[in-house]
């Protein structure tokens, strides 16, 4: 009879166990909860309008009474004389963003990893400021340096080399790297944390064994340091070829001052529809844009992912 009412017992505090053990989570969901909700409205409510991309959209008739045009509205972005300028301008600035941007991130991670000061946490929060700056005061910031009449540069950087006024805002050929340039300043702080973070979970049991072989911290960085950063590295540079038909809008659209002698390097495709709905106020034509942006995001994220399993199956995200 003891025997029975013990093994009764057992089984009924299996339950609570599990019960125990899943309440643990519960602050976790509580936290979690907030973002997916945002993710659910932001992300997954707007899902149906996406059918306003092949449509006359009327507001009177509302988005599923309007008439269907088919892909009428997609001859905005391929049928102009701009549609090789933009996409050429999206597709290379991006990947420009990717490799540099990338490469100074893990640099800067590297750096700090290796620091020792008291002001570590300064130099982190300091690097990832411009991150948090309105591309507004960034876009004045910049015009700070370039005004042709009272630009730093103007007057301050180029009379010492005895080099004339440049007008900045009416000359191409500088802004691929004034775009690049500002582009690695508000971004890298941001991935460089992420790097770090990395970096800081790594066993240092790895380093040590390393040093007592002799190591130089050159080969630590490149033997250790980024085998081990790679799937973060593949995982960020994912996303970012998810996105590369996307362009920064406020880079190409403030920072340039809506420029129109400038539209030749700094226009894409999100800044050549904005314009055109401007002009237009057709809203089913940036509905196709944005539709077509998603699809080929989807298609090179999937073909990056296809290409990294067949060079090494493991680092592959699926």
């Amino acid at each position: 009879m003891i025997a029975t009412t013990k093994k009764v017992s057992t089984k009924a505090t299996v339950p609570r166990s599990k019960l125990a053990k899943s309440a643990k989570f519960i602050p976790l969901y509580l936290m979690a909860l907030p973002g997916l909700i945002y993710l659910f409205i932001n992300n997954y409510m707007p899902l149906p309008g996406i059918i306003i991309a092949f449509k006359k959209y009327s507001a009177k008739l509302g988005i599923f009474g309007s008439p269907w045009v088919g892909l009428k509205n997609f001859q905005f972005l391929f049928k102009t004389s701009d549609a090789w300028i933009i996409t050429r301008n999206t597709l290379l600035y991006n990947f420009g963003f990717i490799i540099i941007n990338t490469v100074l991130a893990i640099l800067v991670a590297i750096i700090l990893s290796e620091l020792r000061s008291r002001m570590k946490k300064f130099y982190q929060s300091a690097i990832l400021l411009p991150n948090l700056i309105s591309i507004v005061i960034v876009s004045y910031l910049v015009f700070a340096f370039l005004s042709v009449d009272n630009g730093f540069i103007n007057k301050t950087i180029l009379p010492l080399f005895g080099i004339n006024p440049v007008k900045w805002y009416s000359d191409t050929s500088p802004w691929p790297f004034i775009l690049i340039l500002v582009s690695a300043w508000r971004s890298v702080g941001y991935m460089c944390i992420i790097y770090l973070a990395a970096i800081i979970g790594f066993d240092k049991s790895y380093y040590e064994a390393a040093l007592i072989d002799g190591a130089s911290k050159m080969q630590q960085i490149f033997r250790i340091t980024i085998p081990l950063l790679k799937p973060t590295i593949i995982l960020l540079t994912m996303m970012a070829i998810g996105r590369i038909f996307y362009s920064d809008f406020g880079l190409f659209y403030q920072v340039p001052q809506n420029q129109g002698a400038l539209y030749s390097v700094t226009n894409t495709i999100d800044t050549y529809v904005y314009r055109g709905l401007l002009q237009l106020g057709n809203i089913e034509m940036s509905s196709a844009a944005g539709f077509y942006q998603s699809v080929v995001g989807f298609i090179l994220v999937l073909s990056a992912n296809l290409l990294l399993r067949k060079i090494d199956r493991e680092s592959a995200l699926f």
